[in-house]
């Protein structure tokens, strides 16, 4: 059996967390060349690097990031230990690791994960944000718990993953009040050579959002395109141009961004989906988010 020499992993942990070998020996009172042979010993061990170089700071690789996800839990179980042997209370909260695609609105985000907080046990949420392709490399190391997705793992992903759908809904079109005015009569018609704000390409909304524009012979004039979806809505409320979010959370945007409701199609529909390694769900967190998305979110639009 092959045992894991838990002094280096502490020094490793301490290296990471302080982003220098100089600043990890202040707080472990041990010289800089003590601490770069311990992590050494260490990479020698699991047979990878765990750091690179950027400028005068040490950053983690691939694997160091799983590793001090690791050491983080390692050390808070260890303290955690102390604590209940002092008669401190534990109360050690569920840990959910959430990877969010950059193409999902941040709205549709926020309340999908919502549900995991309401469980009778603490929940610890993690959430990273970043491309699909990225995530789902995550995903297959057991980092992430889950991806929350606007499609499903395609099929040039050489990740085992599942795909569960949570739901989908219709979009609507939202603007400054004073433009909703002015394209809300007519409306779609009143969308041809209106100024519109779109998510990148990458976004599966926005291919469908191009069919349904060519299908109703409506050629709207893109003045902006984003890929984070929280900064095309402030450039929406701004009054820069037309843009447009999930149906389901048309309520929260009008209330977080002040705008208006230029009008609504079913005809463009936004699918949303949690993608685990896992055939069945099992992780409480994960069970109470897709329960709640299907029940309450999405209701009958599955």
């Amino acid at each position: 059996m092959e045992w894991l020499n838990y002094h280096h992993l502490l020094y490793f942990w301490m290296v990471a967390r302080e982003g220098s070998i100089a600043k990890a020996s202040k707080e472990l009172l041990l010289a800089q060349p003590t601490i770069t042979g311990q992590i050494r010993a260490l990479e020698n061990a699991l047979g990878a690097k765990l750091f690179t170089r950027s400028g005068r700071n040490l950053v983690p690789t691939e694997v160091g990031r799983l590793a001090y996800r690791y050491a983080n839990e390692i050390f808070s179980l260890g303290r955690e230990f102390t604590d209940a042997l002092k008669g401190r209370p534990a109360g050690r909260p569920i840990r959910l690791v959430v990877g969010v695609s950059d193409a999902l609105p941040k709205l549709i985000a926020y309340r999908l994960i919502e549900p995991a907080l309401t469980l009778p046990e603490p929940v610890q949420i993690v959430c990273y944000e970043d491309q699909p392709e990225k995530l789902m490399a995550e995903l297959a190391t057991f980092g992430l718990d889950l991806v929350l997705s606007d499609a499903p793992v395609g099929p040039g992903v050489r990740v085992r993953a599942f795909s569960h759908l949570l739901g989908s809904c219709g979009v609507t079109f939202f603007a400054k009040p004073t433009l909703a005015t002015k394209y809300r009569k007519n409306f779609p018609a009143s969308l041809d050579g209106a100024p519109i704000l779109l998510p990148l390409e990458n976004a599966a909304v926005r291919r469908s959002l191009e069919q349904w524009f060519e299908a109703q012979n409506i050629r709207p004039r893109i003045v902006g395109q984003f890929q984070d979806s929280a900064l095309l809505k402030v450039f929406g409320q701004a009054g820069v141009g037309v843009f447009v979010a999930p149906t389901a959370v048309e309520q929260d945007v009008r209330r977080h961004h002040h705008v208006s409701v230029v009008g609504r199609t079913e005809a463009v529909t936004e699918r949303f989906y949690a993608i685990s390694v896992e055939r069945k769900l099992k992780h409480p967190a994960v069970v109470a988010i897709s329960e709640s998305a299907r029940q309450s979110l999405f209701g009958k639009s599955l």
